[in-house]
């Protein structure tokens, strides 16, 4: 989807994966991930869960890692959970400008809610869906690519597993 950053562009989630960063308030770590306080919280607790090695979003990840990720989302969701009893959560991730990702660097929302939180919807507003002849021929599309793929690789990257 997006590419890595180039050599020239410094990542500051990679800075802050290297322990370079002092600003940022860790929460919970583990050998392939950081989680932090995002500078700008949505709601108390907001933790972003990053990657320790530099990769653009989840669809560039390895299975490998995105497994790990999804084990650190977890641990730190039900740290949340206990810690703060939130009436819901969002896990929420963005690949490309047009999902609005801002940070080229996969990083995975852990976000903690409450009923006036003042968060906002995350689905479109009513009148803006698609009608089903809008979507005729995308289900077979995708199963069709399913089965190509099989098993779970990346697309993009059917051989990244393999370069861990």
């Amino acid at each position: 989807m997006t590419p890595p950053a180039a050599e020239s562009e410094p990542c500051a989630f990679c800075a802050i994966a290297r322990g370079e960063d002092r600003a940022v308030e860790i929460v919970c770590e583990d050998e392939s991930w950081v989680a932090f306080f995002p500078l700008e919280p949505a709601t108390p607790g907001h933790t972003l869960i990053i990657p320790r090695t530099h990769v653009s979003d989840l669809w560039a990840a390895p299975a490998r890692l995105a497994a790990e990720l999804t084990a650190g989302v977890l641990r730190v969701g039900n740290a949340i959970n206990s810690a703060i009893n939130p009436e819901g959560m969002n896990l929420i991730t963005s690949a490309g400008k047009a999902a609005e990702q801002t940070v080229f660097h996969l990083h995975l929302h852990v976000v903690p809610r409450w009923t006036r939180d003042g968060f906002g919807r995350i689905w479109p507003i009513e009148g803006s869906k698609y009608e089903n002849a809008d979507l005729a021929n995308v289900a077979e599309l995708i199963r069709a690519e399913c089965q190509r793929i099989q098993g779970g690789a990346n697309a993009e990257h059917p051989d990244a597993d393999a370069n861990e």
